[in-house]
């Protein structure tokens, strides 16, 4: 890899989506979990939104959000995503920097993708309804999330785009800190493709 690549904390990131592609898929992931554990990761006495309390809370948009980690999340992404997928998306504000920077990204490569932000309430003026952005009946969709713990908002994503008459054919998510996601959408026949999971992070689950 070249050492002219952004670097951070002894690891070189590519600084262009085409030295990414360059990279293989073990390469990229190294690199996710390097960037996620030097700019995401805090560890201490965190209460989490289920009121548990963990020793670790991730702040994924650190990632999602930073040059470097945009284009190593949207590498991976497309990777991991069927070729034929039209769009990607899933609840705000969790997913939108995932699903608008892979969208770009994919778009400024030659491989169009739609993007998407499903709203946490229905909107009561305008053109109305839930889903911002590009979700047509019959489009194959991706629902994505930055960090997800216990499915719940994945789930919701879920239902709102294929009330709009989209096919959800994936779920996936920047990082997968809870470890039961894939049984829960699986029950709804969609599998769950994580980027990275607590245990790469040197963590145990907890989503039970």
């Amino acid at each position: 890899m070249s050492g002219a690549g952004l670097s951070s904390g002894g690891a070189v990131f590519p600084r262009t989506f085409a030295e990414a592609e360059q990279l293989a898929d073990a390469q990229l992931k190294e690199l996710l979990v390097a960037h996620l554990d030097r700019h995401a990761v805090l560890r201490g006495d965190f209460v989490l939104k289920s009121g548990r309390r963990s020793g670790w809370f991730i702040d994924a948009k650190k990632t999602a959000c930073d040059p470097a980690g945009q284009i190593l999340v949207a590498a991976l992404m497309l990777r991991v995503i069927p070729a034929d997928v039209d769009g990607i998306g899933g609840l705000t504000m969790g997913a939108d920097p995932v699903a608008f920077s892979t969208a770009a990204i994919a778009s400024a490569s030659g491989r169009p993708l739609y993007s998407f932000s499903v709203r946490k309430e229905t909107k009561d003026h305008g053109a109305g309804g839930r889903i911002a952005g590009i979700v047509r009946s019959g489009t194959r969709v991706v629902i994505t999330e930055d960090a997800v713990t216990r499915g719940t908002s994945i789930m919701e994503a879920v239902n709102v785009a294929r009330d709009a008459g989209a096919e959800v054919v994936m779920v996936t998510a920047m990082v997968d800190r809870g470890g039961s996601v894939a049984a829960i959408v699986g029950e709804h026949g969609i599998p769950f493709v994580p980027l990275v999971t607590a245990e790469d992070l040197g963590f145990a689950y907890e989503g039970a």
